[in-house]
């Protein structure tokens, strides 16, 4: 069953502008080693961070909060797997906040997809239970 649904459009050029402006402050208040190691490796460094910007923002958006109550932009990031695959990841408050909305004897999984097209950066994130045993995690 489906539990929440986000999604965010985010303009790679304000991320690019609050890169130049803030540097590490920005990077280091928003998203996690994991990530920007990741965009560090890219050419398109701010359009890398505005895809995980924006997959922060849907997420939040699919646990039923935004940015608010206590969440932080932290508590959500984006890896990949081998085959290039975003994996959603939450801690703190927002991975309580998905354990409160989960129905019992039901595993949670977190979807995400992104895409940009210059300047524009999207992510759409889908909150799916499964019967316990049945949810699998790549």
């Amino acid at each position: 069953m489906i539990l929440g649904i986000g999604t965010d459009l985010c303009n790679i050029d304000r991320i690019a502008a609050t890169l130049d402006r803030f540097g590490d402050r920005f990077r280091t208040r928003v998203f996690r080693p994991e990530e920007l190691a990741r965009a560090d490796r890219r050419a398109d460094v701010a359009g890398t961070l505005a895809k995980r910007w924006a997959a922060k923002e849907a997420c939040s958006k699919a646990l039923g909060t935004g940015l608010r109550m206590g969440i932080s932009w932290r508590d959500m990031w984006v890896t990949n797997i081998r085959t290039g695959q975003p994996v959603m990841h939450v801690s703190g408050w927002a991975a309580e906040r998905l354990a409160s909305m989960t129905p019992p004897g039901h595993d949670a999984l977190i979807h995400v997809t992104l895409t940009d097209d210059h300047p524009w950066a999207q992510a759409f994130v889908v909150i799916e239970a499964r019967p316990r045993g049945l949810a699998r995690q790549p």
